[in-house]
């Protein structure tokens, strides 16, 4: 839970070049931004792009997560794993998620359970509809907003960071959607992005609060490393 970007990136190429060249562009746009890191490319194939396989400290497995898109096919929901990734990892700043930019190539079609009326249990191939190049992901900017991070400064530097590079990402032409929690994709007000995160703040302190009181302090949320984690959860709770 808290403040986040989301995004979809579709390239209309076809060769596997003309996707990474697009990738690529976009990496050496993000090396020109203030972002605390940005890593090299990572291009995967095959069965190196199931991030089941890399050991849980591995650097690209949140990268290979996001990479992963899902369907639903009877109701459920079904993992898909990429057959190609080009891709690279940005970390905007202290307290901020890592923002992965990239794009994939699924399969045709994959094996799922055979839910239907009448079926024995077994498995039937379905399409997964996901066509051509592209990526989805998302990035949680709220918790850079922490004093001990940098305050509001280094959140509005990680969120904008992000938003730089979606525009450039537009304009080469492939951004499908962007969905901002803070409203700035839109509305390009700082003040207001600003504000924004400070309304989150409490509220997400305030329900922090409520659910230490219900569970006891076992309960840990980022929002209650702020510093001000106190105040921010007595002004959510007036405000709820």
């Amino acid at each position: 839970m808290g403040l986040t970007i989301h995004w979809k990136l579709k390239a209309d190429v076809r060769r596997a070049g003309e996707a990474r060249a697009l990738v690529e562009r976009l990496r050496q746009r993000a090396r020109d931004l203030p972002l605390a890191n940005v890593s090299e490319m990572v291009e995967l194939a095959g069965e190196d792009t199931d991030f089941a396989k890399l050991p849980r400290e591995s650097p690209a497995r949140w990268l290979l997560i996001q990479a992963g898109a899902y369907i639903k096919v009877d109701g459920c929901d079904y993992h898909v794993t990429p057959q190609h990734v080009i891709a690279f990892t940005t970390q905007p700043g202290d307290g901020c998620e890592p923002a992965n930019f990239g794009l994939c190539r699924y399969p045709a079609t994959i094996e799922v359970d055979d839910h239907r009326p009448g079926a024995t249990g077994g498995k039937r191939r379905v399409k997964t509809g996901l066509t051509g190049w592209r990526w989805e992901s998302f990035c949680k900017t709220q918790y850079a907003s922490n004093p001990d991070c940098g305050g509001i400064e280094n959140f509005l530097r990680c969120h904008l960071s992000v938003i730089a590079l979606l525009d450039f990402a537009r304009s080469l032409g492939f951004v499908e959607e962007v969905s901002d929690e803070g409203n700035y994709w839109e509305a390009r007000d700082a003040e207001a992005l600003a504000k924004e995160v400070g309304v989150w703040n409490a509220m997400i302190a305030g329900f922090a609060g409520q659910l230490k009181d219900a569970l006891g302090n076992g309960v840990v949320s980022a929002i209650t490393q702020f510093p001000n984690f106190e105040h921010l959860e007595a002004h959510g709770r007036r405000d709820s």
